[in-house]
């Protein structure tokens, strides 16, 4: 029986990935580990003008996420659980979008050769939510270099992460639509979440601290 697990939440920028994160550490009794979005110096320029940014943009992120992934996720998985709230992989969704030309070929070769040193995860949680729903969550949280996003941008973006998602084979995907759930305010909704996952990964219905493993981050 395996020890330790990976799990990675997923979603278009306001679904609520990191707040399900957090909220489900302490039932897998995981460490955490959370994307540092907010240190890329492009990410406000490039939502006002994301062609002119889009590559600096992705090629920070990129480099970001190898540098905080290729040693901290087995180092945390050898002692205990882990939760992401985010995967590797959606580095591509991103170019695909933003990049084109000879810079998206540029891209997409750095990040053949650096994402096979990446764990993948024994799961990914896929959260996904109407455009209306993640416009509602984005303006609710009201992030400065979040308040120029363009509508059109995040349902292109949800449509991307549908696709994406969809035919992902690097890990297995359970995919959990959230526009009628709340697990912020609603437990019910939270322990639903919590044991699709768990049958997911074929530990049973949810119970509190059922893994053994891990420590809190």
């Amino acid at each position: 029986m395996q020890t330790n697990y990976y799990i990675a939440i997923e979603g278009v920028i306001g679904v609520g990935k990191t707040t399900l994160t957090r909220m489900v550490q302490s039932a897998f009794n995981a460490e955490i580990l959370l994307e540092v979005f907010e240190e890329n110096p492009f990410l406000a320029r490039f939502y006002q003008d994301r062609k002119r940014y889009g590559f600096q943009t992705q090629i920070f992120f990129l480099l970001s996420r190898y540098h905080q992934q290729h040693e901290t996720i087995p180092a945390a998985l050898a002692r205990g659980n882990l939760i992401s709230d985010y995967t590797f992989d959606k580095n591509q969704i991103f170019a695909q979008l933003n990049i084109e030309g000879d810079e998206l070929t540029m891209y997409e070769s750095v990040h053949r050769i650096i994402a096979t040193k990446i764990p993948a995860p024994d799961l990914v949680v896929y959260l996904r939510a109407d455009t209306n729903v993640l416009m509602e969550r984005i303006a609710l949280r009201d992030r400065p270099y979040e308040r120029e996003m363009e509508r059109d941008y995040i349902a292109q973006l949800g449509k991307a992460y549908d696709d994406f998602f969809r035919r992902y084979t690097n890990a297995p995907v359970l995919i959990i639509d959230t526009n009628e759930l709340d697990f912020v305010r609603r437990s019910d909704d939270l322990h639903l979440v919590l044991n699709r996952i768990q049958a997911k990964l074929e530990l049973g219905p949810h119970q509190p601290q059922l893994f053994n493993g891990g420590g809190g981050a």
